[in-house]
């Protein structure tokens, strides 16, 4: 089953965070199918960015979001 959450690519004390889609049973930073957004949880407010075509995409194909991301995808504002 494929998955969309997050994989860490931050210093120590400095997390960035890639939104990527990859297999449930994959590492968490292991390989992945694609990139789909960013989230830098220390700028204020928190920036999270989306390419919500491909994720729609994917949500489309049985992707399941990680709770994190199911939120990040509720919460975004209108454009």
């Amino acid at each position: 089953m494929l998955m969309i959450r997050l994989a860490r690519i931050g210093k120590k004390k400095r997390p960035f965070y890639r939104v990527i889609v990859t297999e449930k049973t994959r590492p968490r930073n292991g390989r992945f199918v694609e990139i789909v957004g960013t989230y830098d949880p220390l700028k204020k407010p928190a920036a999270i960015t989306l390419d919500h075509d491909r994720v729609t995409y994917w949500l489309s194909k049985g992707a399941q979001p990680s709770d994190t991301v199911r939120s990040f995808l509720r919460n975004r504002k209108p454009a």
